[in-house]
């Protein structure tokens, strides 16, 4: 929280605070008069306990719904983070509730995150520690499992850019029993919030509405993931135009995607294929486990989605339809623009992104167009590749290369020069390079308002400056027939260094 920025810090909290307890003293059915924690509550019995989710004291079949928020994977380590509230409510707060503030700080080995840390000096600790998540969870969802009603439902809310973490989530739901029936992305983040402001953060949280699932027969017939897939996919083409039209974008409209995908996998849970797989070089969730061919993860279903919404991203992008067809590199670096409107988001994501385009990720893309920092996957822009000997010539199969290579031109000489290189290479009506042009227009960082704000990462202020010596080669060349781009993502930084005067082509 910071507590300078308008509208966003002490003021917002204070308010919202205010808001939640007159709604609980609603909610009790007391007046603002009435105290809140004596006597009976008008509307019943309003039972606030503390303990573990894994072990609920509600009896069997006895809770109609039930509303959970649970940690976000390895997004916050909550605990750890508490502890600094903690020593001083233990000061305030623990003399009116002692038990409750008997430890010296938070309990650390309990807590349902993906924690590293937990598993230190193990190999493959980031694994470890996601299966560590998965099982708490899926010991919290059968404990709700055990409460709740037959026709009772549980809402689950939950968000992480990482698929891994909803795979996460999404295996110990269904194997807890339970059906997701439904699912609402909702914008739950503020704006100015720190930890995703100018980053490839998720700004929704996806309500996932689940309920008890029927006991499956043992002679069952087994459902194949090959006849399952195809359902996913329509569920998410049905879907993900209502989503955009709701105004979200970026690597919100894939996690909203996520939902629609759950629902169908969860609802034909358990499942089988058809047809033997290659082991991959990472199973999602359980790395020293032997490898089953014929086994079905969440993980299937999140990969179905982001197939069709880059379907569905690809045709918004290139709004002129063109006999074209974009090679695999050039795909994957314009989505990966659309998604996350950063040059840096995570790795595991940038491998996903690529088995969705079809490209081997060491082999095509790292060192190519971009570079694995920590974790991360950090974009290049056209003078990063030149300067570093990976950008291709001019005319190449990857049509990145192509205006990669004009964008250069364009900031080291002039757009006349880009232009005749252009036609000189006879591109200048090559509907592929149109369409590449246009979508790359519609997803590099655009410069606005350079006087208000300060400087950005160099790497944001890098694409920036190639979205305008492509803006300027579109002026200059192809105005007639790639329309002016949409500018999805502004960025308030100091105007890229203006490159010489444009010139006509007869003065370059």
């Amino acid at each position: 929280m910071a507590p300078t920025v308008t509208g966003l810090g002490y003021e917002w909290t204070v308010e919202q605070t205010g808001k939640a307890l007159e709604e609980l003293i609603e909610l009790s059915g007391r007046s603002e008069d009435d105290s809140l924690f004596r006597g009976k509550p008008k509307n019943g019995v309003v039972d606030v306990s503390l303990g573990s989710a894994d072990a609920l004291t509600a009896a069997d079949s006895s809770v109609y719904c039930i509303v959970i928020d649970p940690p976000y994977y390895d997004n916050v380590t909550y605990s750890e983070l508490s502890d600094f509230f903690y020593v001083w409510l233990k000061r305030t707060a623990g003399l009116l509730f002692p038990d409750e503030f008997a430890s010296y700080l938070t309990d650390k080995d309990h807590e349902a995150i993906a924690n590293p840390f937990r598993f230190r000096g193990q190999k493959n600790s980031k694994k470890l520690a996601g299966r560590d998540y998965q099982e708490r969870m899926a010991a919290i969802f059968t404990e709700c499992r055990r409460v709740i009603k037959p026709h009772g439902v549980m809402t689950v809310m939950f968000t992480h850019k990482a698929s891994g973490a909803w795979d996460a989530l999404a295996t110990g739901l269904v194997k807890a029993g339970f059906v997701i029936t439904a699912s609402w992305p909702i914008n739950t983040e503020a704006e100015g919030s720190l930890h995703i402001k100018e980053k490839s953060a998720a700004k929704s949280t996806i309500f996932l509405v689940c309920r008890p699932r029927e006991k499956q027969l043992e002679n069952a017939e087994i459902v194949y993931w090959e006849n399952v897939e195809p359902q996913v996919q329509e569920a998410v083409r049905e879907r993900v135009a209502e989503f955009q039209e709701a105004g979200i974008g970026g690597v919100d409209l894939y996690l909203a995607s996520f939902g629609p995908a759950l629902q169908v996998f969860s609802e034909n849970w358990p499942l089988r294929r058809g047809r033997p797989i290659q082991k991959p070089r990472e199973l999602p969730l359980f790395p020293d486990e032997e490898f089953d061919p014929y086994a079905v993860w969440p993980e299937d279903a999140l990969d179905a989605a982001r197939r069709e919404v880059k379907r569905w991203r690809m045709e918004q992008l290139a709004t002129v339809k063109r006999q074209h067809h974009l090679d695999p590199l050039t795909e994957w670096y314009i989505l990966a623009w659309d998604a996350f409107k950063a040059p840096r988001f995570p790795v595991d994501e940038a491998l996903k992104l690529a088995r969705v385009v079809g490209l081997d990720f060491d082999q095509d893309i790292k060192n190519v167009v971009g570079e694995v920092k920590s974790s991360d996957m950090v974009l290049w822009d056209s003078s990063v590749r030149k300067a570093k000997g990976k950008l291709g010539p001019m005319g190449d199969t990857c049509m990145l290369n192509t205006l990669h290579q004009a964008a250069s031109i364009v900031r080291e000489k002039n757009t006349g020069a880009s232009k005749k290189a252009i036609e000189d290479h006879g591109l200048h009506d090559d509907a592929t390079l149109l369409t590449t042009l246009e979508a790359l227009l519609n997803v590099l960082p655009a410069v606005a308002s350079p006087d208000k704000a300060p400087k950005l990462e160099a790497h944001l202020a890098a694409a920036s400056s190639d979205f305008a010596a492509l803006e300027k080669l579109r002026k200059l060349a192809f105005a007639e027939v790639v329309p002016e781009p949409a500018r999805q993502l502004l960025l308030p930084i100091a105007a890229a260094e203006d490159d010489n005067e444009d010139t006509t082509e007869g003065e370059a």
